[in-house]
């Protein structure tokens, strides 16, 4: 079962205090002050912010500082470290000491080594806009997220950010667009803080944390089942007697062999200095969940990648499954990635917090309705972001929110928008709950309560973005929301610099733009249950329902208004957004190839043999009784008679299966998504509506794959 921490012989001296280790494997700014001469470190942080470039000579002596530190902290290879669009992580390793004409080991690593890279992009997704035999690709340095070492029991890897571009300059990244996007947010921020006086702000941050929903397994159990190896959720299984319907998992005690394996991760983690505020149990057995500390966007989106990629590695040493799908089990639970998110100047003010003071609130409120207003113009592309296989599964069930995008803002802001029409600003906190008991404090109340149903939602000082899956990387669904953010930033400072060129006062002109354009929002804000059918008619009145399939949401990102949207603001291009768009609807296409694939094999090898060893059991034991006085064996009979039946129906489904498998092989990507959400996902959810009923009719151990019931445990 691999390293147990919960062994009662360790000692707390066993692991080493988390100050005394955290950020230690990370070269920020502790270690680059600790490393490098204090001009060229002076030039490095100028660099960084964007103030200045980095001329070659200080790259070589960071180069050579950063390759001191990582041979000392046990690294022996360096990579440019990026986010190609397959939303995993990208890595090709170069050895630090290479040998010399004469033999000898020598120690290398150039400013040019650091700055750039030319890893093969020849394989790649591209959508198509270059041949396998245009090979070359760059990788550049990403300054503004700091360097890191991935240890290995040998050794490490000192680990580089970087965007990843091909030969033509087209990003083939996720982190190209990313920048892009938060480089136009901070833009626009300062151009409207200025309108407000606040000239001393040096810059703006988005800052992000994403809350990482997942599964846990036994892992031998697991492996036994074809579906989880290679989709990572379960095709067949038929509900538990006991699943969440008691929600006693929700928030209990952590299981002693999850809470090793958390520690462990944790341990890691804050090596990389990564800080996990919160840990706990989900709703779904088995199910739980981190949280990390708020970051600068893109650090968090670095962050995100690493948290997951340790997550893995530590699952297998721990001996168990870590399941990122979105939707693993039927009639359960799925899994998000929460993106909680707001705006941080440089004097460390959250923009996203309301006050009480008029001058600070009204500042609050121009921001916040910014983001209402780019919303309420462009929902389309935060749908489209986030429209993939595993979230065609999860979205409108359980908890997830559904697909329709909408905004909650709560009872008190609300409240305060309607007396904004009015001319007052004053922000009313709730009194503070008393529960009448002398020994307890008194509880603060929250200004509203929360909308679980909602796929946006203002949650006290920061919004809440819902709808990203667990398995998404988050640089995409970040540059969605600094993208919309930074275009309702930009109208909403267009039309206050046009009233103040009037001699409007800038406080005035504020309250003015922001009732001007809650009003026009109003199509995006709802405060009610966003799973009712009531909210879908009139979602549907509003404009709000423009896809009713995740390849028809994957086609959003082409709409005119979207593309003119992120060219405007320099995000994309639109040959960018076209590539993106197809490697999207490709990769929706073969996960659901694969799921399709995966059940075909599981019928023919496991459910099939099955009902025969079933019957040929029942109609042996039947047989046994030939002879006496059985009025039963009737229903005996008709039993057997239903598992053939059964069977029947199941090697229909399977002739079927295979037909549409080898029909959509034929078929160009656009069409093949078609079919496979009108054909190809009702047939697997029919098939796997027989399976599931026949599996309650065969013994335990002639079923061939784990159940439910087994695979939700995680007993020692």
């Amino acid at each position: 079962m691999g390293s147990n921490s919960n062994d009662a012989t360790f000692s707390e001296r066993s692991y080493p205090r988390v100050r005394d280790i955290f950020g230690s494997l990370v070269f920020d700014r502790r270690a680059m002050k600790d490393h490098l001469p204090k001009n060229v470190f002076n030039n490095l942080e100028e660099a960084m912010s964007g103030r200045k470039p980095l001329d070659q000579a200080d790259a070589d002596i960071v180069a050579m500082a950063m390759k001191d530190w990582a041979i000392a902290n046990g690294a022996t290879h360096w990579t440019h470290w990026f986010h190609p669009l397959t939303e995993l992580t990208a890595e090709k390793h170069q050895a630090f000491t290479l040998p010399t004409e004469d033999g000898s080991p020598l120690e290398t690593f150039r400013g040019s080594d650091l700055r750039q890279g030319e890893p093969d992009a020849s394989s790649f997704p591209s959508a198509g806009r270059r041949s396998t035999f245009e090979a070359r690709g760059y990788s550049a340095w990403d300054m503004s997220s700091n360097a890191f070492i991935v240890k290995s029991p040998k050794g490490g890897t000192l680990c580089i950010p970087s965007v990843f571009l091909s030969f033509d300059g087209t990003p083939l990244d996720l982190k190209t667009g990313l920048l892009r996007a938060l480089d136009s947010i901070e833009t626009q921020s300062l151009k409207l803080l200025r309108l407000f006086g606040q000239r001393g702000v040096k810059y703006v941050r988005m800052t992000v944390g994403a809350e990482q929903e997942y599964f846990l397994l036994d892992r031998p159990r697991a492996q036994q089942r074809p579906d989880i190896r290679f989709c990572g959720k379960t095709l067949i299984g038929a509900q538990p007697a006991k699943d969440q319907k008691l929600d006693h998992h929700y928030f209990g005690a952590i299981p002693p062999r999850v809470l090793a394996y958390m520690e462990d991760v944790e341990r890691d983690l804050s090596r990389l200095g990564i800080a996990i505020a919160t840990r706990h149990n989900e709703v779904a057995r088995c199910q739980f969940e981190f949280a990390p500390l708020f970051a600068e966007a893109n650090i968090a989106c670095d962050q995100n990648q690493m948290i997951m990629e340790t997550m893995r590695k530590l699952a297998r040493k721990h001996e168990l499954r870590l399941l990122f799908h979105e939707k693993p089990f039927d009639h359960m639970n799925g899994s998000g990635k929460h993106v909680n998110f707001s705006m941080m100047d440089s004097e460390g003010r959250n923009l996203l917090k309301p006050s009480t003071n008029h001058r600070k609130n009204i500042v609050f409120l121009t921001f916040l309705a910014s983001f209402v207003y780019g919303m309420s113009k462009h929902f389309t592309l935060l749908h489209s972001v986030n429209a993939t296989a595993g979230n065609m599964y999860r979205l409108g069930g359980h908890e997830a929110p559904p697909a329709i995008l909408s905004v909650y803002l709560g009872e008190a802001l609300t409240r305060m928008f309607k007396e904004l029409e009015r001319g007052s600003a004053e922000f009313k906190r709730k009194p503070a709950i008393d529960l009448g008991v002398a020994k307890l404090a008194q509880i603060n109340a929250h200004d509203s309560d929360r909308n679980r149903t909602s796929p946006v939602a203002f949650t006290g000082d920061k919004f809440e973005f819902r709808v990203p899956g667990s398995s998404q990387a988050l640089a995409l669904p970040v540059t969605a929301v600094a993208s919309v953010w930074s275009w309702g930033i930009k109208r909403v400072t267009e039309m206050m610099e046009s009233r103040v060129e009037k001699s409007a006062d800038p406080l005035d002109a504020a309250l003015e733009v922001v009732v001007d354009v809650m009003r026009r929002s109003e199509k995006i804000l709802f405060e009610g249950d966003a799973y009712t059918e009531e909210w879908r008619a009139e979602a549907d009145k509003r404009g709000l329902i423009r896809s009713n399939t995740t390849p028809e949401a994957i086609d959003l990102m082409l709409e005119p208004d979207t593309i003119e949207l992120l060219e405007e603001l320099g995000v994309y291009k639109k040959n960018e957004i076209e590539g993106i768009h197809d490697i999207r609807m490709e990769s929706f296409c073969t996960a659901i190839e694969v799921e399709l694939a995966l059940m075909f094999d599981m019928l023919y090898e496991g459910v099939l043999p099955a009902i025969s060893r079933q019957i040929v059991l029942e109609k042996s034991s039947l047989s046994a009784l030939d002879g006496m006085d059985f009025p039963e064996g009737k229903e005996w009979s008709e039993f057997i008679r239903t598992l053939g039946r059964a069977k029947a129906a199941l090697l229909k489904d399977a002739e079927l299966l295979a037909k549409t498998k080898a029909r959509l092989g034929e078929l160009p990507t656009r069409e093949r998504a078609d079919v496979i959400v009108n054909e190809v996902v009702p047939l697997m959810r029919d098939v796997r509506g027989k399976c599931d009923e026949v599996e309650l009719l065969i013994a335990a151990d002639i079923w061939p794959y784990p159940i439910y019931r087994n695979l939700l445990s995680l007993s020692m």
